[in-house]
């Protein structure tokens, strides 16, 4: 008898896939999932071993997941998230300082008088992902790139349309509007270069235009990717993560009351959100030869999704992995990556997510869930609430 392969795009999976990565670590840690027949990989051992090894499994593979051929091209792929060493490391190594600990500590500040200001709009019945989630993000992003603010209303349609990218789209009406939105994104970037070019600025764009690192400067289509790429990963990765957050404590409110009462536990809180239930589920990674995990081959070639939300509950990483337990010291496991493709944003989207935390449970007493069922988005990369309706009290 066929084995049923898994649909990981499905709204069923999407609505809670942690039971089916808990079936494939049981009995298929390496196997096939629609669409398309990728091959998923669930296990932590497994999935560190993925990728620890850029030269086995090529991060070539966001190519071949992101850019079918109804998408023509797709510059997010075309960004050092796609890209293997050399290459990479020079590209990285351009951008890494407008992400470290002294940007994070001096933008803190700002992102939490934005986030006071939030809180005081979230009266009554409210949909958080518009409320909160995504305008906390996509200031910090906004201000780290120096981008106009007055276009963060545009930024989640933007990076929520280049995620949902699969190998075949939705409907014709679901290219069209991808395909749009690579159009209009990458135009208002190249009109941001161009201005930078006739007048520099202090901030992350002016520095990618004339910057130089094992190589010559960067081509006006790298920097647009680049940016593509960093707006992207610093926008839709928190939203979700804010979003999941949120879920959650209104499903424990005994969680939000020992939030409320030890305000320190923030930081441990979030590490243990970022393994439980991260806005990341899958790297994807081209293998480069035939290979061997967990009995099965892999052929060369072959599309691989390496599952970090999965390698997350790994009962043989973990104790009792679908337990949330702040004490639990998890470090957010696998949910940023590891190695070379650690994510540059780590600090940034860890500093958004204890600020939100320690603003909300201090500014409100309780959370609940609004009505009707919660809609995930489709995406390979990331999982989180494409709505979100709550109320705080």
């Amino acid at each position: 008898m066929k084995e049923e392969r898994f649909d990981v795009l499905s709204p069923s999976f999407r609505a809670d896939p942690y039971p089916r990565y808990a079936a494939m670590r049981g009995s298929s840690p390496v196997c096939q999932v629609d669409p398309g027949g990728m091959w998923a990989v669930s296990r932590w051992a497994d999935v560190l071993f993925v990728l620890k090894n850029p030269a086995l499994f090529s991060s070539q593979g966001f190519r071949a997941a992101m850019e079918p051929p109804w998408i023509g091209y797709n510059p997010l792929v075309h960004s050092m998230l796609a890209l293997d060493p050399p290459a990479h490391t020079r590209l990285r190594s351009l951008v890494s300082r407008a992400f470290g600990g002294g940007t994070v500590s001096r933008l803190a500040p700002k992102v939490e008088r934005l986030a006071e200001e939030l809180a005081d709009k979230l009266v009554g019945e409210v949909d958080f992902v518009k409320a909160f989630a995504t305008p906390l993000p996509a200031f910090a992003i906004g201000e780290i790139l120096g981008l106009d603010s007055t276009l963060h209303v545009y930024f989640k349609r933007w990076a929520d349309d280049i995620v949902s990218i699969a190998p075949e789209p939705l409907s014709e009406a679901h290219a069209t509007r991808v395909r749009t939105t690579i159009a209009d994104l990458s135009g208002y970037l190249r009109g941001v270069v161009a201005a930078r070019r006739r007048e520099p600025a202090d901030d992350t764009v002016s520095a990618l235009i004339g910057a130089e690192a094992d190589g010559p400067s960067l081509t006006e289509v790298e920097v647009v990717d680049f940016l593509v790429l960093l707006l992207n990963a610093g926008l839709e990765t928190t939203t979700h993560l804010l979003s999941n957050t949120m879920i959650l404590l209104a499903r424990r409110p005994e969680l939000w009351d020992r939030l409320r009462a030890s305000p320190a536990l923030a930081a441990p809180f979030v590490e243990e959100m970022l393994r439980y239930d991260g806005p990341a589920h899958s790297l994807p990674r081209i293998s480069t030869a035939d290979m061997t995990l967990a009995g099965v081959t892999i052929p060369q070639g072959s599309l691989v999704l390496a599952l970090v939300a999965s390698a997350n509950r790994d009962e043989r990483r973990f104790a009792d992995p679908d337990r949330f337990d702040i004490d639990r010291g998890s470090q957010g496991g696998l949910q940023f990556g590891h190695g070379i493709h650690f994510c540059i944003g780590a600090l940034l989207a860890r500093m958004e997510a204890r600020i939100a935390v320690s603003v909300l449970t201090r500014r409100f007493h309780r959370v609940e869930l609004g009505k009707g069922e919660i809609r995930y988005n489709r995406a390979l990369p990331v999982r989180g609430p494409v709505e979100l309706l709550l109320r705080l009290s």
